[in-house]
């Protein structure tokens, strides 16, 4: 994996497959090509687990540590991807933030179609429209990984499911939770075909989250953080709700939001599945 004097196999930030690496940065380029970045061991291990392809894994070894760098390493061994040791210099050029952990992965992406989706019985759908922020896309990822949620649904082309800093917010739960994306006109289509009823929070909602019921198949939508859900969300057949705020603002952060409806979801699911059995 080194030369003959134990130097990386690349030292130079300036390499054409750094390069090209480091210009998946741009949604462009993930566009074009199917391919994003993936950084940090944990993040590459959920990928693995998840039967993501792997095309390569720039290394630096001395910076590899713990249970989930040697979990992506085996994965790595196993999974037919060039693993190429790269110098400090290399690397940080492709790593995001300060947290270098000495692993970045270029891997493939499938399309995320609609009809791609598997739907369990009674599936939980959280709908993000047009939501930016990386952070804020992740973040709902990971809630509804922890919620148990059915899948992630990004409506409007101004949210990258792809993007690098998403797939390190979610911790590498979008691996594990199935997305797909769509015009919400589609999105909205795809979900009456379904028998899954539609609830919006907004904040002119008529009821509050705690009297709405959120069992059995449904699918709950969230607006970006500027704007909302746009008008489409507004049809006789979509239930508005909304969290009750007692301060001077009038509206939650959507990851915010999605944790705090999807998890009264969840309890609402478990008390019904506990009263079934009993």
């Amino acid at each position: 994996m080194t030369d003959a004097l134990g130097q990386p196999r690349i030292a130079s930030p300036g390499n054409p497959r750094i390069k090209a690496a480091a210009a998946l940065r741009d949604r462009g380029a993930r566009i074009a090509t199917g391919l994003t970045l993936v950084d940090g061991a944990r993040e590459l291990r959920r990928a693995l687990d998840a039967s993501i392809e792997v095309v390569e894994a720039f290394i630096v070894e001395s910076r590899l540590a713990g249970p989930d760098a040697r979990a992506a390493l085996d994965g790595l061994a196993t999974s037919g991807a060039d693993v190429v040791p790269v110098s400090d210099a290399a690397l940080a050029r492709l790593a995001f933030g300060d947290r270098n952990e000495g692993l970045v992965a270029v891997i493939r992406l499938a399309a995320r179609a609609l009809d791609d989706l598997t739907l369990g019985p009674d599936p939980l759908i959280a709908v993000i429209e047009d939501v930016e922020k990386p952070g804020n896309v992740g973040a709902v990822l990971r809630s509804a990984d922890g919620a148990g949620a059915g899948a992630v649904i990004a409506a409007a082309a101004g949210t990258d499911l792809a993007n690098p800093n998403v797939i390190r917010a979610s911790a590498g739960t979008v691996f594990s939770v199935p997305t797909a994306a769509a015009e919400p006109a589609a999105v909205i289509e795809w979900l009456r075909n379904h028998g899954i009823r539609i609830v919006a929070a907004r904040v002119d909602g008529a009821t509050p989250y705690t009297e709405v019921d959120l069992t059995g198949p449904l699918a709950i939508a969230l607006g970006s953080e500027a704007d909302g859900l746009s008008a489409a969300w507004y049809a006789p057949d979509i239930e508005g709700i909304r969290l009750p705020m007692h301060g001077v603002a009038d509206s939650l952060n959507v990851s915010v939001s999605a944790a705090i409806l999807l998890y009264e979801a969840r309890r609402q699911r478990d008390l019904r599945a506990a009263a079934q059995r009993s």
